[in-house]
């Protein structure tokens, strides 16, 4: 398989640095590849043809081997029976920026989680965003660091005023 979606091929939504280095083997299912497809064509794709500009996924699908290796949650949407979540980097290229893309996900998609993440001095590190073909939550969070650990808060204006704008 070449492609995922238009803009997001097999390659790029299957690479990890860290699972190169560790020799993990960072493989989808079928199911995994459904899902991973859908997230794609369900935002990403409205969110690319939107800009017109290239926005880079840092992060997409993880074998449970390497999502325990990159110390995520182990109810992380991008691995195990999902496949359907993707960390996105508009700053990457300049054009957008990370808060662009997460305010036109928030006001205008269907998600079931975004997440404004690695928030500092009003700057967004990098967007997370998960799609399910049934039952979207549309839950927004904002995280950001405090004493080296990740702490999450519910999106209100406040928040964002305070830890983004």
């Amino acid at each position: 398989m070449e492609k995922i979606s238009r803009h997001v091929s097999y390659k790029e939504a299957t690479n990890s640095a860290t699972a190169k280095r560790l020799g993990i083997l960072n493989s989808p299912t079928e199911a995994q590849l459904h899902n991973m497809s859908i997230v794609a064509k369900m935002v990403f794709e409205p969110l690319r043809v939107h800009f017109s500009v290239p926005i880079y996924v840092s992060s997409m699908f993880r074998s449970e081997e390497l999502n325990k290796a990159l110390g995520g949650a182990t109810s992380s949407q991008h691995m195990a029976n999902n496949g359907a979540a993707m960390d996105i980097d508009a700053d990457r290229y300049g054009r957008v920026t990370n808060e662009e893309i997460f305010s036109y996900i928030k006001d205008n998609l269907q998600f079931d989680q975004l997440i404004a993440e690695g928030v500092e001095n009003g700057h967004v590190e990098w967007v997370h965003v998960s799609y399910k073909a049934k039952k979207n939550r549309n839950q927004v969070l904002i995280m950001y660091r405090e004493n080296g650990k990740s702490k999450y808060l519910p999106y209100t204006k406040e928040n964002y005023n305070k830890y983004i704008k």
